[in-house]
């Protein structure tokens, strides 16, 4: 047994996170470890609400409330959101905790210590008709990159650039609109990454087997121009965590905040603080996860995010945890996404546009929405989600596939032999050809899995369900019962064997259709398939089941017409 830490990158507070968001992150971060927790691996899977910085205190603005209670209940609505796609986080934390709070301040005045931390007099963006600075986000304009007309003052959604609000092209406040702005004088610490940068550049290049676009994206960062760049680290606003060093004060920064970038990956440590306080644990044991004089040197740790998000996890967090000076656990693997699109367009959360979690549970189960975002995600390169696309796979691969598997074997086996597994028969050439071919398909899956291959692991597991609808469709049960019913039983007692096998495999993608099948072949048997053919005995005869339900219906053209109807503007 292996140990994994798995974080997914923090979706913001700022509104319900579309589906492109649960597919660049949260969703494959959650396959991941519940396949190694069906592995027999120990998983600390992590997630969290990220919740400084101006899109909360923008969101809060809009809704009129206190940032503070717009961020509880916002973070309790992610949270069930969560819960509704089936996300097996062990926990999912704030990054407004006290925990947050305290080891930000920890990793600043670590920082501060070693010499990484310089404070800067710079000029920065102040809207006269609001009354006050204007800093990331509070500033919209056109990035001087790419051109497009809605970029935001800390990076071009578009593009991908970092930006500083000065470089935005006819910027004006976000909060007002004003354009009445002038650059007015202020000073705020900055994380002296280029002093690091030999250090990041040799971990990075121990990465071999990274994703080309996480190193690609890092790469670009570190080389190109003038190379890795100091970054701000606070910012003028009222909401975030106060500049502290340490646990003491710092002269010069009252009335400051650390920048939502620097303390939000550090979340990633303080959720799991949270989690051994939710659970009574003493502070050693989130320490065992994060700390490598503590335990955590044989942890695995791999993080989960989009590609939007990879110059922080790759430069700005690791300098944070190299600059400490302290034997923090270093992610291993990172596994970036590209862009899951809409329409011709992107999903965005703060225009509103494309589909998103809430409406998506309220159409249909998550099962359907899992499938398709996993089967589909955006790795090799941006991902389009189509309704007609949509339609298609659901009622092929799950309901043609996989449901009318089900469907058929359970309501055979009830008419000619009762709801009980049948006893008689014995296995010959098409049975072990079946074990055999299983066997294959089910240890490359294992493999493609292992390696976070999300799209062909997807690929891999409908081939096994095939498998299995060929067979039962080459072995004909309700002919050979006309002749030989021992041997109908024998093919029917194997194919009510592979319902459970079937869930077991299916449940990293489809956790409630597979719970649904283990229901009703009465047993809670998931024990992994390292040996196929004892898998397929694990049901003996006398065994009762059920007939489930419908385990996946299909899409009709009407529905899929209303719904692409419904959702081709923005979110109402």
């Amino acid at each position: 047994m292996a140990r994994h830490l798995i974080t997914s990158a923090l979706p913001y507070i700022n509104g319900i996170k579309h589906l492109g968001n649960l597919v660049g992150s949260q969703l494959p971060a959650d396959l991941y470890a519940r396949f190694l927790r069906a592995r027999g691996h120990e998983v600390m899977f992590i997630c969290a609400t990220d919740e400084h910085g101006t899109p909360a205190e923008l969101a809060a603005a809009k809704t009129g409330e206190p940032v503070a209670e717009y961020c509880a209940r916002m973070h309790a609505e992610q949270g069930a959101l969560a819960q509704g796609f089936g996300l097996s986080f062990d926990h999912y934390g704030r990054s407004s905790s006290d925990r947050n709070r305290a080891l930000t301040q920890h990793f600043a005045g670590r920082l501060a210590d070693n010499g990484y931390i310089a404070e800067v007099s710079e000029k920065q963006v102040y809207s006269i008709d609001d009354g006050r600075f204007l800093p990331d986000r509070y500033i919209e304009g056109t990035c001087p990159n790419c051109g497009y007309d809605k970029a935001r003052g800390d990076q071009c959604e578009n593009c991908t650039k970092q930006l500083d609000p000065t470089d935005l092209i006819d910027p004006r406040s976000a909060i007002s609109g004003s354009t009445n702005l002038e650059v007015r004088e202020t000073k705020h610490l900055y994380l002296r990454q280029s002093a690091l940068k030999d250090q990041i550049s040799d971990w990075i290049d121990s990465k071999t087997d990274w994703p080309i676009l996480t190193t690609s994206i890092a790469r670009k960062w570190l080389d190109d121009g003038e190379g890795l760049q100091d970054r701000g680290i606070t910012r003028d606003l009222h909401w975030g965590v106060p500049v502290k060093r340490g646990d003491q004060p710092w002269p010069g920064m009252e009335g400051k905040v650390f920048y939502v970038w620097f303390d939000a990956p550090i979340e990633y440590i303080a959720a799991t603080a949270e989690w051994a306080d939710a659970h009574g644990q003493p502070d050693s044991a989130w320490r065992r996860w994060w700390r490598r004089d503590e335990g955590a040197e044989d942890v695995t740790y791999t993080q989960f995010m989009g590609k939007d998000n990879v110059p922080f996890h790759t430069l700005s967090f690791p300098a944070t945890l190299i600059g400490s000076g302290e034997p923090w656990r270093m992610v291993d693997y990172i596994k970036s996404f590209n862009y899951l699109t809409y329409d011709g367009g992107q999903f965005s959360t703060s225009q509103g546009r494309g589909v998103f979690m809430d409406h998506a549970l309220e159409i249909l189960p998550a099962d359907y929405w899992r499938w398709w975002l996993l089967s589909h995600a955006p790795e090799s390169g941006d991902s389009e989600f189509t309704w007609d696309n949509f339609q298609q796979s659901v009622n092929k691969d799950l309901a043609d596939v996989l449901g009318n598997f089900v469907s058929r074997i359970t309501k055979f086996c009830r008419s000619k032999f009762g709801e009980t597994v049948p006893q008689g028969g014995a296995y010959g050439p098409a049975e072990t050809a079946l074990i055999d071919a299983l066997t294959t398909r089910i240890r490359a899956y294992e493999t493609f899995m292992a390696a976070t291959e999300v799209r062909k692991s997807a690929s891999e597991l409908r081939a096994i369900w095939v498998l299995g609808n060929e067979y039962l469709q080459s072995a004909a049960p309700w002919s050979t019962h006309k002749t030989d019913p021992d041997q109908a039983a024998m093919q029917v007692r194997l194919g009510l064997n592979l319902i459970r096998l079937y869930a077991v495999l299916s449940a990293p993608f489809i956790p409630f259709a597979a719970r649904s099948m283990l229901e009703a072949m009465g047993t809670t048997d998931e024990i992994w398939p390292d040996d196929v053919a004892a898998a397929l005995a694990a049901l003996p005869a006398g065994h009762a089941f059920t007939v489930p339900e419908v385990l996946f219906a299909k899409i009709a053209d009407e529905s899929r017409a209303q719904w692409e109807d419904r959702f081709k503007g923005v979110r109402q």
